[in-house]
């Protein structure tokens, strides 16, 4: 059994997606299975996906309701320990990425690397903190592209949510750290990288992102939601306190302690 299937999906990305192709038949560590979901393309991608073939241990094109349910697509022909979400148009960091870095793959639920961003002619490494919180997840995620997921997660809490148009991947993250306590470890090393142009990229996306959000949050958190709104006004109130001027005083003649 492979310990790791990498799952790249694709809907008329054909130059996307000879890019992440090419990346992981070029990677110099090649003990993983390699899956391949098409949207139904029309721009030939499903003959490009046909002439690399002997590189794919399985791929299919045909019409599906969504990235989720494409994603889901891939986890159900998924096979081994871990999970790789590498959508077209992104690619691996280096030709020996993998090479250098299987062997981390081990022993938690969720494994995270760094993110190359790459904005029009402009790049930068987008890093991860080592420890991860609720108030983090309320405005920040783990990039899919850079984490490898235990695969028995899925079946311990569930397919991506295909109800969501954007934010499942989110969701999953959230639940499995903040809900269910998953264990993971950040590994401190560009692993892959993003071309921001994506769904959840496009500004006229960002309200729809907002409201997906906090309707997960207020279905499945809301009393952190409420412990965090508490905690956000508290910080308010000592902000202004510091910035009084009769507090100030009192501090400076030593009738209140400096806080």
């Amino acid at each position: 059994m492979y310990k790791l299937s990498i799952i790249t999906i694709n809907y008329n990305n054909l130059e996307g997606l000879k890019r992440t192709v090419e990346s992981v038949v070029n990677q110099t560590w090649q003990e993983f299975k390699y899956i391949v979901i098409d949207g139904g393309s029309t721009d030939g991608s499903d003959e490009y996906i046909n002439t690399q073939s002997k590189n794919i241990d399985y791929w299919v094109s045909e019409p599906d309701a969504g990235i989720y349910n494409a994603m889901n697509k891939g986890i159900a022909k998924a096979s081994g320990e871990y999970l790789l979400f590498l959508n077209s148009g992104d690619h691996f960091y280096s030709n020996n990425v993998l090479l250098e870095s299987h062997t981390r793959i081990a022993d938690y639920d969720l494994i995270y690397f760094n993110l190359n961003v790459v904005v029009g002619e402009m790049s930068y490494i987008k890093t991860y903190p080592d420890s991860l919180s609720f108030s983090y997840f309320v405005k920040e995620t783990l990039p899919h592209p850079a984490t490898f997921i235990k695969a028995d997660l899925f079946s311990k809490f569930g397919l991506y949510d295909e109800s969501l148009k954007i934010t499942a991947d989110w969701k999953f993250f959230i639940t499995s750290i903040c809900k269910f306590n998953c264990s993971y470890k950040k590994v401190d090393t560009a692993l892959t990288v993003f071309y921001l142009n994506g769904l959840s990229s496009d500004s006229k996306n960002q309200n729809m992102i907002s409201k997906e959000k906090d309707t997960i949050l207020h279905l499945n958190f809301r009393s952190f939601i409420e412990d965090n709104n508490d905690l956000n006004e508290l910080k308010a109130v000592v902000l202004n306190l510091k910035k009084s001027k009769i507090i100030k005083i009192l501090v400076k003649m030593g009738l209140l302690n400096k806080f």
